[in-house]
């Protein structure tokens, strides 16, 4: 991310107003005459230059590797600004991919955060594969066609469901978290990103727990997924989660709202005339024909509907306990819960009349 966290921002513009007063006032050959004035803007220079930062290089030595890579115009500038803000001793190391002709500002402030990557694009948990596409391409990281290719690749995690099993694509794999991608990712190597942080965020956390949840870990990211699209109140996880378990140990339909809104986008006509998650949904949308309509087919659908966060994971493995088998949506997005179907059908008159 090539902007400057809020934290540094009061730091940055002191230490830019001090230089200008240092140089204005002590220095009869001042840095802001004898030295380019990219402090804030750049001077825009076609290409990339990768720059290795090795442990223990100082800020000279890091200064003069950026300037001779063309990433920045002044090497005594780099230093100067290094030493006002007082992180000489906090530059990371690493393999850094910049533009060239960025501001000095910018390169430090990557660098003090260790962010090697130019392209830093968060993937907010609930999206389908297809979102997630679409919003890499809009951040410039590859088209959307180009990832979307890549999801019918192969891949070998472990964690993966066969391709026969379930819809048989990446829906659900994909972890969201925030990423930083080179100029020159390919849908692979997007993808493989997102496979390796959930390999790591999920799957050590998920695996001990599926004999007691009696889930496989297709079923629980499927469940997760599902719980991700109705939750709006975080709290309300674990018990929108106990619901839908109790349903199915029962045998019940858990005729889950985001189910049907999925199979409704698969219909590309649908998705130009709504969107992937349409907001309202008829009495003739809930009779869709689908595998993926939880109102008409009994347990699980194939597969995940969308990429869970790990909350919705976790509500998974560790549900509520309680006897609710419904629930109805208020204004607010919250819930109320209800164990029989008299209580429920008078919570609909309230709160959706």
């Amino acid at each position: 991310m090539s902007k400057i966290v809020p934290a540094a921002v009061a730091a940055l513009a002191l230490a830019t107003i001090a230089i200008i007063a240092w140089a204005m006032t002590l220095v009869p050959a001042t840095i802001l005459r004898s030295e380019p004035s990219d402090v804030l803007g750049p001077t825009p220079v076609a290409g990339v230059a990768t720059v290795t930062i090795a442990n223990g290089d100082g800020a000279r030595k890091i200064a003069e590797n950026l300037e001779e890579a063309g990433v920045i115009q002044s090497a005594r500038l780099f230093r100067v600004l290094v030493a006002f803000m007082g992180i000489e001793n906090e530059l990371q190391a690493g393999d850094y991919e910049f533009d060239k002709g960025m501001t000095t500002l910018t390169a430090i402030d990557r660098i003090h955060r260790g962010v090697t990557a130019p392209l830093m694009v968060t993937i907010p948990e609930g999206l389908r594969v297809e979102e997630i596409a679409k919003l890499l391409e809009e951040k410039g990281v590859l088209s959307k066609g180009d990832f979307l290719a890549a999801l019918d690749e192969d891949y070998s995690e472990a964690f993966l469901p066969e391709k026969d099993d379930g819809d048989g694509n990446l829906q659900g794999y994909l972890f969201p978290a925030t990423y930083g991608f080179s100029r020159s990712t390919s849908g692979r190597q997007a993808v493989q990103q997102m496979l390796d942080a959930f390999d790591k965020q999920v799957v050590a956390e998920v695996q001990p727990q599926l004999g007691t949840a009696g889930l496989t870990v297709h079923q629980v990211i499927t469940l997760a997924s599902i719980i991700e699209r109705e939750a709006v109140k975080p709290e309300e996880r674990p018990l929108i989660a106990s619901v839908f378990l109790n349903r199915m140990k029962v045998g019940v339909a858990i005729q889950a709202d985001p189910t049907v809104q999925f199979a409704l986008a698969n219909d590309s006509d649908n998705v130009d005339k709504y969107g992937y998650w349409k907001k309202e949904l008829s009495l003739a949308d809930l009779e869709v024909d689908s595998p993926y309509n939880t109102y008409k087919n009994a347990g699980l659908p194939p597969g995940p509907i969308a990429c869970p966060g790990l909350d919705s994971i976790r509500a998974v493995l560790r549900p509520a306990r309680t006897n609710y088998f419904f629930f109805v949506a208020k204004d607010d997005g919250s819930h109320v819960f209800a164990e029989t179907l008299e209580e429920h059908l008078r919570n609909v008159q309230i709160y959706q009349p």
